[in-house]
């Protein structure tokens, strides 16, 4: 698969090299030239095909002529070695837990694959590769996670001070070792912002060998269409319509599902369910796009005013807002509709939900009130263990869910972060300093 710069796509880049810059030196994101199509034979093969089999020929048929087989069907089989369920909920409604790796958030995915990646291309390098992220909460640990002590990578993660869940904050501050937390006091849209600044310095990306492991990395992205490939397998042999629902802040777990769908998987929309941070909605609605600055909600990873990969979503659909509102459907949702509707779900289905996961059920009820004579199966994208948001939980009458052993360990740990104004000189001085 070759790539472009979203701002120049006259130069093009291989796929290595453009995980290895996670954004190109002209600007912009990286974006496929073309999108490689899947064959019909692996369609009509696929409800037979294992998760790993399916990530597997997805990844060959993208970037399989970089990649000798072996070590392609290697990086996934350590990168998924956790389970994904598909959980039949009622009258069509399915939930697809994503959280049941490492760290409890879908970002596992994403994560591990692209640090199977960069491990794989930083062998023998002289100079350490350095990962800078920000993240609105579940990012960072499944970076940490996944790049803890790999050897000749250091990890520096910005977070919001302050806007993150305690149990959030704790897994991304207690890893040590090659893995630095910078508190940022201000939003996430601050910490994105400095991120990007970096990216844009090339003083600071001539002397460190920079690249990133947000979702503007495109190690990050392709991961994440494999599991629209296998939900949509996995439903009961109908012929119904097919919408996904999927929380959404930076928009990166949405455009892997634009990738399954320019790669050939048949779906009929994709929801963009957000919570007052509503700029994406109010794009999709009147096809204009204004940045606003984020606020604090119960369902924190998706507090972002100014969304980095609507810069995607344009390229992709050549800046057609009417192509894209035929695909995308979206709709905001405030805290107080959010609890109301976890304590439904726990109370109708026994079903307990994160904040994020009932935006996302919130938004698939108001598709269907559009949709009322059509057969349609909704998948929504479960995103984070419940108990990441045991603080948020205990504002509503649900018992509070069991932690799982993995996370009570870091309870006990030290938190170990480095307090910054949001002021892109001072993230350069420290990264210069590394």
């Amino acid at each position: 698969m070759k790539l472009q710069s979203t701002y120049n796509p006259r130069k093009i880049y291989d796929f290595k090299d453009a995980v290895l810059l996670g954004t190109p030196f002209e600007g912009g994101l990286f974006v496929p030239v073309t999108f490689p199509v899947m064959e019909k034979s692996f369609y009509n093969d696929l409800s037979s095909l294992s998760f790993k089999e399916i990530s597997f020929c997805i990844a060959d048929k993208i970037i399989g002529d970089e990649f000798e087989k072996s070590t392609l069907l290697s990086i996934i089989e350590n990168a998924f070695d956790f389970d994904l369920v598909l959980k039949p909920l009622y009258d069509g409604f399915n939930i697809l837990e994503l959280y049941h790796g490492p760290t409890l958030a879908f970002k596992d995915f994403g994560a591990r694959f692209m640090a199977g990646i960069l491990s794989n291309l930083s062998k023998g390098n002289k100079k350490e590769t350095i990962v800078l992220a920000a993240t609105s909460g579940d990012t960072g640990s499944a970076v940490a996670s996944s790049l803890h002590n790999k050897e000749g990578i250091k990890v520096v993660l910005l977070y919001p001070s302050g806007k993150v869940s305690p149990i959030q904050e704790k897994q991304l501050t207690t890893f040590g070792g090659n893995v630095v937390a910078l508190e940022i006091k201000g939003s996430f849209d601050d910490c994105q912002r400095m991120v990007k600044e970096a990216f844009a310095d090339n003083t600071v990306r001539v002397k460190l060998n920079l690249t990133s492991a947000n979702s503007i990395n495109i190690a990050r992205l392709i991961p994440q269409s494999f599991y629209y490939h296998y939900a949509k397998s996995r439903l009961t042999g109908n012929k119904n319509k097919v919408v996904f629902s999927v929380p959404t802040g930076n928009m990166g777990n949405l455009t892997g599902g634009l990738f399954a769908l320019k790669m050939g998987l048949e779906f009929d929309q994709i929801i963009a369910a957000v919570n007052s941070n509503n700029v994406i909605s109010n794009y999709i609605k009147t096809g204009i796009f204004k940045a606003e600055k984020s606020i604090k909600t119960y369902s924190n990873a998706m507090d972002v005013g100014n969304p980095s990969n609507l810069e995607r979503v344009l390229s992709m659909y050549n800046f057609d807002h009417n192509e894209i509102q035929k695909i995308i459907f979206s709709e905001s949702f405030t805290d107080k509709q959010t609890l109301e509707c976890m304590e439904e779900l726990y109370s109708r289905y026994n079903y307990v939900a994160d904040p994020h996961t009932a935006v996302g059920f919130l938004a698939a009820l108001h598709h269907k009130t559009y949709h009322l004579k059509d057969k349609t199966d909704y998948i929504i994208l479960s995103t984070a263990h419940p108990s990441k948001f045991s603080d948020i939980i205990e504002k509503t009458t649900i018992p509070s869910p069991e932690v799982p052993s993995r996370l009570k360990s870091c309870m006990d740990k030290e938190k170990k972060s480095i307090l910054l104004n949001p002021d892109y000189e001072m993230l350069k001085e420290l990264l210069l300093s590394l």
